[in-house]
């Protein structure tokens, strides 16, 4: 695909996706979903990458979706872009945001400014989120007279709290980054000089184990995270964990114990 509103490097075993419209600080289009979902795509597809990282260009992460590309061309009456009318959450048609991230590999957001609207919601059922000591976090939906999407009324309470979430979509305020963690917004608050460094460092322990396991761990958390049925979410991870039992990684586990050596996941991997 080429990339125009995206940058993709790979760094080792974890993949850089850069949103590149500096300009617009980084604003929303259904362009840019279609390239997110691309290279996330292609990133799961190499067995050489074990987890992603996220950030943005200039000085904003995603200052939401672009007002004059996307909302004044849907009240134009036009759609901006490969049916979002009929996608999910706004998402161009064919692009399942929230099924393809939590079936992904390991996601972490690297926040390096600014995240209002949907450069929130989007990274919300990401694995980790990392912000620099600048950044800034708003659910201003109803300042634009819409709502939330993504799962946001979902994921914002499993992150925050009830009462938290509530706040942060009913007044639409802007939160700082260290109050955005006290709030359990995101994991960790680092100088703007260490962000990537400190996603690199959450990305590459992650790629250092079996990604079959990840994903399914990250099944087993995205079914069980708010369910009341205890005997399913025990079931499901039996299930998960008799699976387990019979694959390479778990071989490659023991025997690397047992030999006292580190485990090479990559070398077994199917």
């Amino acid at each position: 695909m080429d990339y125009r509103q995206i940058k993709v490097e790979n760094r080792g075993a974890v993949t850089l996706i850069t949103l590149n419209r500096p300009d617009k600080l980084n604003a929303w289009t259904p362009r840019m979903a279609e390239e997110l979902g691309h290279a996330i795509e292609m990133a799961n597809d190499d067995r050489d990458i074990g987890a992603i990282v996220m950030t943005g260009e200039g000085r904003g992460f995603c200052a939401g979706a672009d007002v004059d590309a996307v909302f004044k061309t849907r009240v134009d009456g036009k759609d901006p872009g490969n049916d979002t009318a009929g996608g999910s959450g706004g998402m161009p048609a064919g692009v399942d945001w929230i099924n393809l991230v939590r079936s992904s590999k390991p996601l972490i957001a690297a926040v390096n400014g600014v995240a209002v609207g949907i450069g929130v919601t989007m990274i919300l059922p990401f694995d980790i989120i990392v912000a620099a000591e600048e950044a800034k976090f708003g659910l201003v939906f109803v300042k634009m007279g819409i709502v939330p999407e993504l799962a946001s009324s979902h994921f914002l309470i499993s992150r925050m709290g009830w009462g938290n979430a509530s706040e942060m979509m009913l007044t639409a305020r802007l939160y700082p980054a260290a109050e955005a963690k006290a709030k359990g917004l995101c994991e960790y608050v680092v100088p703007q000089s260490e962000l990537l460094a400190k996603a690199f460092e959450l990305g590459n322990l992650i790629a250092e184990n079996p990604a079959r396991q990840l994903r399914m761990t990250k099944e087993l958390l995205t079914e069980n995270a708010c369910t009341t049925d205890l005997a399913r979410a025990q079931k499901l991870e039996t299930d998960a964990l008799q699976e387990c039992w019979t694959t390479p990684e778990h071989h490659e586990a023991v025997d690397a114990f047992l030999s006292k050596r580190k485990p090479d996941f990559r070398k077994v991997a199917s």
